[in-house]
């Protein structure tokens, strides 16, 4: 009976080791800091690494061009192992100013822990020349390039890289999150896929080029802007060409951000009789799209909604 007590105590033991040194790895995983400029990328951050801090200095209720260095931004940012953004210019208004101010020099560089994700794909409507008189547009490509599948993925793996050079003792864990996520993801843009098939050939009018990357996934064409231009709110004169534009090109719906002003949004519903489509930039923008996936679930089901709704009513 004394070797089996023995042998209890040793299996304990290691039982107990084991549990300990899995303790310390979460615990060292967990104190890895991650600074998201946008909260689409603090949700893509949790999925490659669940157990990391994440903040976001933004909400999908707000307009990610327009943010306040915050004493409570510097704060989160000094603290930062990781500060990912969408890049492109989206943030050229106020992320200098945060990395000056929190003084972290790990987070001043691409180099070490700035990434962009414009970086790693082909952004649409890039421009060769810009100047003040063609209002707020980026030069390097539309940034919200978020609610595009394929270059999602590819942003996937390579935040996976900057994670594992970091963060070289979570390496495995990283990996293996990211797999997880690309067999999700895959799996999840074949329906994706599908529903989008259903709108090709939509027709909208939508506020600014927030959902530049979904209409080209979806095929819906955004035959005019409410911005008469970027960064400009609607005018009564342009309001007045939309009215007409809306009357003869078989205008479906007007397509606006949850966080956007739907002043002009109404006005045109109203006089044209389209309905206003109010769409979550991003995670959180509704109660809806808690994460990418319900983010992606819940924009396409509301444009094929009103979609089917309006050929009905030809029909």
């Amino acid at each position: 009976m004394l070797w089996l007590w023995g042998l209890t105590v040793r299996i304990n033991f290691k039982l107990l080791l084991s549990g300990v040194l899995l303790t310390l790895s979460q615990s060292a995983f967990a104190q890895f800091n991650i600074f998201a400029c946008e909260p689409e990328y603090a949700a893509l951050a949790k999925e490659l690494a669940p157990d990391a801090r994440i903040y976001s200095a933004t909400t999908a209720m707000q307009d990610p061009h327009q943010v306040q260095a915050r004493p409570s931004l510097i704060a989160k940012m000094r603290q930062a192992d990781l500060v990912i953004c969408a890049g492109a210019e989206l943030e050229i208004g106020w992320l200098p100013m945060l990395q000056m101010k929190a003084a972290n020099a790990q987070v001043r560089s691409t180099d070490k822990g700035l990434f962009f994700a414009a970086e790693h794909i082909d952004t649409l409507d890039k421009l060769a020349n810009v100047d003040r008189s063609m209002g707020d547009v980026h030069s390097q490509g539309n940034p919200h390039l978020h609610f595009s599948p394929q270059r999602m993925l590819a942003i996937a793996r390579a935040l996976t890289e900057k994670l594992i050079q970091l963060d070289g003792e979570n390496s495995n864990r990283y990996q293996q999150q990211f797999e997880i996520f690309s067999h999700r993801w895959q799996t999840a843009t074949l329906k994706w896929q599908k529903i989008a098939s259903s709108l090709k050939g939509m027709k909208v009018i939508a506020y600014h080029s927030s959902f530049r990357y979904l209409f080209d996934f979806a095929g819906i064409e955004q035959v005019a802007d409410l911005e008469p231009k970027p960064g400009l709110p609607p005018t009564s004169g342009h309001l007045a060409g939309l009215l007409k534009q809306a009357k003869k090109d078989d205008v479906t719906a007007i397509v606006i951000a949850s966080y956007q002003d739907q002043r002009g949004a109404n006005w045109l519903a109203e006089k044209s009789n389209l309905p206003v489509m109010v769409l979550p930039l991003s995670v959180g923008g509704n109660e809806q799209s808690s994460d990418l996936f319900s983010l992606f679930d819940n924009v396409l089901n509301l444009l094929s909604q009103t979609y089917q709704a309006q050929k009905s009513q030809i029909l």
